[in-house]
């Protein structure tokens, strides 16, 4: 039994030292591994739009995308909008940040949503509803060490399911891997 194990055991070493021919077509250099990913072409385009949010965000913010961290927090009467600098000395995006933030707890207080619908080029889900109920919910900026957030804070169940509906497409948007659940 052990000559026939040892014969198998060589055959298998000996089947692998064998110089192989990659299959057809993966031996071009200048093609990409990912190429022959079935969501190939979804990734490329989710990159694109990505990168292109990042480019309004840039001008509708008056930040770099790339020097912050978004985080949108759903809560039981809401949620939160915080925007952080990556880079504590990085004073300039903090303050930016800062300064954006308060000017959208009043843009947002008024039923203006133009800056979310301007970096997304779509209208965020909960928009309309949070405009229509304005009155019904209460938006406060507050300063933290790197940057700024934004409460949002209602007691009308719709209005909840807005401000939850905008946060998380904001979640999915920014990529933030935040929690969709309430907590």
């Amino acid at each position: 039994m052990r000559p026939l194990f040892a014969l198998a055991a060589l055959c298998f070493v000996v089947s692998f030292a064998q110089p192989q021919e990659p299959p057809a077509g993966q031996n071009d250099k200048s093609k990409s591994p990912h190429t022959d990913c079935p969501m190939h072409k979804v990734h490329v385009q989710a990159e694109s739009d990505s990168a292109t949010m990042n480019e309004r965000g840039n001008k509708g913010m008056g930040f770099s995308q790339t020097k912050i961290t978004h985080h949108f927090l759903l809560n039981a009467n809401g949620g939160v909008i915080q925007v952080e600098a990556n880079d504590p000395a990085d004073t300039a995006s903090r303050d930016n940040i800062r300064m954006h933030l308060s000017h959208i707890a009043r843009a947002f207080s008024n039923g203006d949503f133009a800056i979310p619908m301007f970096v997304h080029d779509t209208m965020p889900p909960g928009v309309p509803v949070m405009k229509e109920l304005s009155d019904k919910i209460s938006y406060k900026s507050e300063e933290t060490p790197g940057g700024g957030r934004v409460i949002i804070v209602t007691t009308d169940a719709k209005a909840l399911d807005a401000i939850q509906q905008f946060l998380r497409f904001q979640i999915a948007e920014h990529k933030t891997g935040d929690s969709t659940v309430a907590h």
